[in-house]
């Protein structure tokens, strides 16, 4: 199975749960500005939610993605706040016409003085044992 992780994180929340996963499935955790450039199976996608939503450069990498080299789609984000990141993506993703898969994983991001320390060791295990159970 070819699995592939992309991320988005301003902040460095969901990198740390983009490494989790990726550690966990076997492969490498990139940034958004790789594109996806072969079959993918599985493709993990992590997104922060902002004050105003999904970030605009999480936005151009769905609309450029090439759905036809991606099986399904994975979301996971953090967040300070809201848990916006799920259905915004979900509905971007759907927009292109690719399978996405209704489990998500969330867990909060620290933000200033809110939620210090998450991602933590457990919020990282929990991406990890997430990605297994995804990938059977």
């Amino acid at each position: 199975m070819s699995t592939a992780v992309r991320y988005y994180s301003k902040g460095g929340n969901t990198k740390k749960l983009a490494e989790a996963i990726a550690s966990a499935a076997g492969c490498e955790a990139l940034k958004i500005d790789t594109p996806i450039t072969e079959e993918t199976d599985v493709l993990f996608l992590g997104a922060s939610v902002y004050a105003y939503g999904i970030a605009e450069e999480m936005r151009r990498f769905i609309s450029d993605m090439d759905v036809s080299k991606v099986k399904k789609v994975v979301v996971f984000s953090t967040s300070a706040l809201a848990q916006r990141a799920f259905p915004e993506i979900e509905k971007a993703l759907k927009d292109t016409g690719v399978n996405v898969d209704e489990r998500n994983f969330y867990c909060r991001g620290s933000f200033l003085m809110m939620h210090k320390g998450r991602p933590n060791e457990k919020d990282l295990e929990d991406a990890k044992k997430f990605a297994k159970e995804i990938l059977g």
